[in-house]
């Protein structure tokens, strides 16, 4: 899930070998000393200031090698009370909301500027937080999060308000107006992508925004904010708490002085935004949820192979940590044991390793906790029937015999790793057929004709993207009608860029991200009506 194409730039850029960041390439060993080296900033950010809060901490734990990264400052009411209040004061008394909008698309062009200038710390603090590999964060992550900005930069000058047509004795004007204070709540994921698809538009639009990261990447987004500073940013346009979601981040969803609060995150979290605006001061809320995002190859897919290759790629890419990831592969009967089976050997062939080394493939879930959990969803695969075909254990534990999926990190690594894992005979009505597992597990399913392939695709809760491989321009056109997801791809991946929207629908959530439709989430209609 990211602002453009990852599908375009992973066989070109993201195996390589080597990292190339301003003009220079970085190895291994370099990232490994960078990293060392690395001194993250873990206070609050609350009206251009560096804060302490309470005085309380918690770690901020690299799922690279279970080592601590940082104590980060832990944030609660008060603190939230602090970056809202400045917020506050800034929209309404600060120059940011008064600017010209190409003058404020100007500081977000210098943003995006100085976040292209820092980006290779920027990656490798991605890295590091939450396990992704450097090479990933540095060539699609810090490239989709500096698109972002300058792509809102540029259109913050170019929008237009409406003069509708009326009797000749009256004018009426359609305006759009900055919404207020946002509160943007994002995981981790993609933790600057994610946060930059919120902070952009709400920015260009006039807001002022508190962004509370998830605790398992603030230190990526304290240097967000930072930069933001140097870029021009008046104090208390763009403040960031870290804390717990239950602390910090209910007390965001819950403030009576927040006008928008845009999430990122599990279906079972936006229920709880629901409620807090209902409790407080009904604000508008915004949800991107979760996904269990259906793949569907047919016989006359235009390359069976890329169609197999882009499946591997798609549910493995960022560890599956991804709420679009193509967890459910539906295949027609008459070609589910070739596809599979070539998924099976891309599976196998990944190189699973430390998230520093620019030959991985695939980095550290999250945390341990996580891959606990996702442990928990293959025992449950398992018991339900379903047929393992690779992996499903966890990976880098010393046990390893070689292969695709040791990587350079050696064993015994302490961090948490897990084989590609990939099942078939999956039953339509099990677990790893309707639940989001988050993590790099693959459920196969077969079926017999078009209609059953739709009405599988459609069985779920979520409603975020899908994917279908055909040669038939009509039947691309009908099935994609058919499915019930915000985005659907046709013989691709995660492909797009800015100007395309991004959301969900069903308990996938409401509201788009990117394009101009985000614009919509940040802003209010005012009508004014002048007798002539």
């Amino acid at each position: 899930m990211t602002a453009d194409s990852p599908a375009a730039t992973q066989g070109a850029q993201v195996t390589q070998g080597a990292q190339v960041a301003h003009g220079t390439q970085v190895t291994y060993e370099e990232w490994l000393r960078r990293a060392k080296a690395l001194e993250p900033v873990g206070t609050h950010l609350i009206d251009g200031a560096d804060e302490p809060g309470g005085g309380s901490t918690f770690a901020a734990v690299s799922p690279r090698d279970g080592q601590v990264l940082a104590e980060v400052a832990d944030g609660g009411a008060a603190e939230i009370d602090a970056a809202v209040a400045a917020a506050r004061r800034a929209f309404d008394h600060g120059p940011w909301p008064r600017l010209a909008p190409a003058e404020r698309g100007r500081t977000l062009i210098r943003l995006a500027a100085l976040l292209e200038e820092r980006r290779a710390e920027l990656a490798l603090t991605v890295s590091l937080e939450m396990g992704k590999p450097v090479t990933e964060a540095h060539d699609i992550e810090l490239r989709a999060v500096v698109e972002t900005f300058r792509w809102y930069g540029q259109l913050a000058g170019k929008l237009t308000d409406e003069v509708p047509h009326t009797a000749p004795d009256a004018l009426a004007l359609v305006t759009r107006e900055p919404a207020g204070v946002v509160g943007a709540v994002v995981p981790w994921n993609f933790p600057l992508t994610l946060s930059g698809w919120k902070i952009a538009p709400a920015l260009a639009a006039g807001c002022t925004v508190v962004l509370k990261p998830s605790e398992h990447s603030p230190l990526s987004a304290a240097l967000l904010g930072r930069v933001a500073l140097l870029a021009g940013l008046p104090p208390g346009v763009l403040n960031v708490v870290n804390g717990e979601g239950p602390v910090a981040g209910r007390a965001l969803g819950l403030h009576p002085d927040v006008d928008v609060l845009a999430f990122t995150g599990s279906t079972a979290v936006g229920r709880h935004f629901l409620r807090y605006a209902a409790d407080s001061n009904l604000k508008r809320v915004w949800l991107e949820l979760g996904g269990k995002s259906p793949n569907i190859v047919l016989p006359d897919a235009p390359d069976l192979e890329r169609a197999a290759a882009t499946a591997a790629w798609g549910i493995f890419f960022n560890q599956g940590e991804m709420c679009t990831a193509p967890s459910r592969l539906l295949v027609h009967a008459s070609v589910a044991e070739q596809v599979t089976d070539a998924v099976v050997a891309h599976a196998r062939a990944l190189r699973v390793g430390d998230p520093l080394d620019p030959a991985t493939e695939m980095g550290a879930l999250v945390g341990a906790g996580h891959l606990d959990r996702v442990l928990g969803h293959v025992r449950a695969a398992v018991d339900s029937g379903a047929r393992l075909r690779t992996g499903g254990a966890r990976a880098l534990t010393g046990a390893e015999g070689g292969g695709g999926s040791a990587g350079r990190s050696g064993s015994g690594s302490g961090g948490s790793y897990l084989q590609p894992t990939v099942f078939d005979r999956v039953d339509p009505d099990s677990p790893p057929a309707r639940e989001e597992i988050f993590g790099p597990v693959l459920s196969v399913l077969a079926f017999e004709d078009l209609d059953e392939a739709v009405a599988l695709a459609n069985a779920t809760e979520y409603g975020l993207a899908a994917g279908l491989w055909t040669s038939d321009l009509s039947t691309a056109h009908r099935v994609s009608r058919a499915l019930k997801a915000g985005t659907v791809w046709v013989n691709c991946y995660e492909e797009g860029d800015l100007t395309v929207p991004f959301g969900g629908v069903k308990q996938s959530g409401n509201g788009r991200d990117k394009s101009v439709h985000a614009l919509e989430k940040y802003t209010e209609l005012k009508t004014t009506w002048i007798q002539l």
